[in-house]
């Protein structure tokens, strides 16, 4: 079946109408021999709260993006490259209420994701994971070798750093998560920076258990960065930008036109990344 869909009319025509639905914002996705394998709404734990995303599955990426009319315009459009990508399933959540979920680990960004029913779920697992298998086996393509991003904590799961233990959150006193390990804490709790390529090409927050461990691993020759001044700024935040200092993940963002819930099933289109 994937054969017969790579060079389709009705593949291109999908990918097509994908594209002009991120717009400008989003990046071109057809190439050659790219098939559009299915799309669905799914939940996606974000930062602050749960919150339905666009997902499309590619035989060799997987796009998401936030939804702003549903079936018409979405935004916010995120990649991850299939042969990075590792899944795990999660047990179902009866007491928060979370069924259905796994989570979806890459060197760039790794969250948790539901879907509607176990048969969704399943499906959404099969595929991904079929189209990954023949990434690395028929075409030859090689997994990173970097470590997964971690999944973050929901800030609702911490009222108090989870470092120092002392430290109750307020609006004042501010939440921030470590980029190395994904835990909630306090200002002074991930007070140090660390170069975390994978995930940017800024130096990140990191708690100071992972600061210690990534200077131990790392040796003498270690570099880790913390800023001398403010550079004429008036505070730290406005220094790393507000999105930088919170670890706000930029799917959180209060902007968003929508978060309605789409009542768009899960559609996959027959093929299974076979080229």
């Amino acid at each position: 079946m994937g054969e017969r869909l790579v060079n389709s009319e009705a593949n291109t025509k999908r990918i097509g109408f994908v594209e002009q639905c991120f717009g400008s914002s989003g990046q071109p996705l057809a190439i050659p021999n790219r098939i559009l394998i299915g799309e669905g709404v799914l939940t996606k734990m974000c930062r602050k709260k749960l919150k339905p995303r666009q997902f499309f599955l590619f035989n060799d990426i997987l796009v998401y993006g936030s939804i702003v009319i549903s079936k018409k315009k979405y935004n916010r459009q995120h990649i991850l490259q299939l042969e990075n990508i590792t899944l795990q399933a999660l047990p179902d959540d009866v007491i928060n209420g979370l069924y259905n979920g796994w989570q979806i680990k890459s060197p760039s960004k790794s969250f948790a994701i539901y879907a509607a029913t176990v048969t969704e779920k399943t499906e959404w697992m099969s595929h991904i994971n079929h189209c990954i298998h023949l990434l690395l086996t028929k075409h030859g393509r090689q997994s990173s070798t970097a470590d997964p991003s971690p999944v973050w904590i929901p800030d609702s799961d911490a009222l108090a750093c989870m470092l120092c233990r002392r430290s109750e959150f307020s609006i004042i006193n501010r939440r921030h998560h470590c980029r190395k390990c994904g835990i909630v804490c306090c200002n002074a709790c991930t007070s140090k920076r660390w170069m975390l390529p994978q995930q940017s090409s800024k130096p990140l927050r990191v708690c100071l258990t992972c600061y210690d461990k990534l200077s131990y691993q790392d040796g003498p020759r270690a570099v880790a960065w913390e800023p001398e001044s403010n550079y004429g700024y008036k505070d730290t935040a406005s220094y790393y930008g507000n999105a930088e200092t919170s670890g706000e993940d930029s799917s959180d963002s209060n902007s968003e036109t929508s978060d309605e819930k789409s009542e768009e099933r899960t559609m996959f289109y027959g093929g299974n990344g076979t080229q």
